[in-house]
């Protein structure tokens, strides 16, 4: 259910604003700013490239004391590569913000993203800083989502309501991503937040699980970044009785921003670099779910699949490539394969032209699912991929310039 406020400003309690600072180009946002109205239970998770980038050194420590009322995002510059004077840019921007709030600088979480390896212009960000806490609004999330952006196309946004324990809880979210996205995390930057009282292992357990189930199942081009974050803030003025761990409550606040992290991360994936399909690869069947999200991944992964996906290529034999090579071990004779309702593959053998014919049609769709039956178990995965297209190519080839 949707609110009618959308975006990161949608639960009670929070403001946003979006301004250019310029670190981007005139005219275009670049840093983004969401406060709480007061402080409460933090989450995050983050990627798992070892060459992390220094938001993504400071908001790991600043986690640990799981209380959050600030987050301040800066577009155009990653601070990554930029060694102990990129941690202490990002320190100082923590910094800044925590003055202006009167509050610890551990509550105030910082996100970067754009360019690997420039220094990150500091004092334009504490110089700007005060003009954005004056901008500052419940209407602010939509500058907020445009003020993360780089290469993306449009600003992603999310809302969503339940009631939880006799009250209307509301998440709400922005992401960016557009490019380097992969599973651990695909390269993006997400922040929701939420007017839920909940404890920090119930928030923390909430968005490990909904990562996993969204961010965690898409792939662009299979690479990683420096600054993945997710991160989600708590303020507990929807009033509701606080939701502990493993509680009824908690699996209903699971689903709940599980749902939203999905449409993020759908979102990331229609705005791919060069992307023109989005297809669902969902496998059934397998011994275990490791084997099955093996299985999703290698087709998920495959270029020739992608570039048989952009050329609208029926090629099935692709995908029972894919399977095969996967390392997971399959029984041939027991794998059944489907292309949105037409069946293509029975007991490892293709159907002949007639079904091909068909797929061929289901190929020319903007999105589609891709159902692989392993035949083996009752366990299953699924992943989001899209296609490889010449534009792609294009995109990255001249990032920098």
């Amino acid at each position: 259910m949707s609110t009618k406020q959308t975006g990161i400003t949608a639960p009670q309690g929070f403001q946003a604003a979006g301004i250019h600072c310029g670190i981007k180009k005139p005219g275009l946002l670049d840093l983004a700013l969401c406060v709480s109205d007061v402080s409460g239970p933090i989450a995050g998770v983050f990627t798992k490239n070892r060459v992390a980038a220094a938001p993504v050194l400071l908001d790991r420590r600043h986690l640990r004391h799981r209380c959050g009322r600030a987050i301040v995002v800066n577009s155009g510059n990653a601070n990554a590569c930029t060694g102990a004077q990129g941690l202490v840019s990002a320190v100082t921007m923590a910094r800044t913000v925590a003055q202006q709030l009167s509050i610890p600088v551990h509550q105030v979480f910082v996100g970067s993203t754009g360019v690997i390896g420039r220094t990150l212009p500091i004092d334009r960000i504490t110089t700007a800083i005060p003009a954005l806490f004056s901008r500052l609004s419940v209407k602010g999330g939509a500058q907020a989502a445009r003020a993360i952006m780089t290469t993306d196309l449009r600003p992603k946004t999310v809302s969503v309501q339940a009631r939880i324990g006799g009250r209307m809880i509301t998440i709400g979210g922005m992401a960016k991503g557009s490019g380097m996205i992969h599973p651990d995390m695909a390269t993006m930057l997400a922040y929701f937040t939420t007017d839920a009282a909940i404890t920090p292992p119930a928030l923390q357990q909430a968005l490990k699980t909904a990562a996993d189930q969204s961010f965690n199942c898409i792939t662009v081009d299979g690479d990683t970044s420096t600054n993945d974050t997710v991160l989600c803030l708590a303020n507990g003025l929807a009033r509701n009785r606080v939701i502990e761990p493993q509680s009824p409550t908690s699996r209903e606040f699971e689903r709940l921003l599980t749902e939203a992290a999905q449409t993020l991360a759908l979102l990331i994936c229609r705005d791919g670099e060069g992307v023109t399909k989005i297809v669902k690869v969902q496998v059934e069947g397998a011994k275990t779910i490791a084997a099955a999200k093996r299985v999703a991944a290698t087709i998920a992964t495959s270029n020739l699949v992608k570039t048989a996906l952009f050329g609208e290529d029926a090629n099935w034999g692709r995908v029972m490539a894919a399977i095969g090579r996967s390392g997971v071990a399959i029984n041939p004779a027991k794998v059944t394969v489907r292309f949105d309702d037409i069946q293509m593959v029975n007991q490892g053998i293709g159907l002949g032209l007639d079904a091909e014919r068909k797929i061929a049609q289901v190929f020319k769709r903007k999105e589609f699912t891709i159902a692989v039956h392993l035949g083996l178990g009752t366990a299953c995965a699924h992943m989001w991929t899209t296609d490889l297209s010449y534009d792609y190519v294009r995109i990255n080839a001249s990032y920098r310039s």
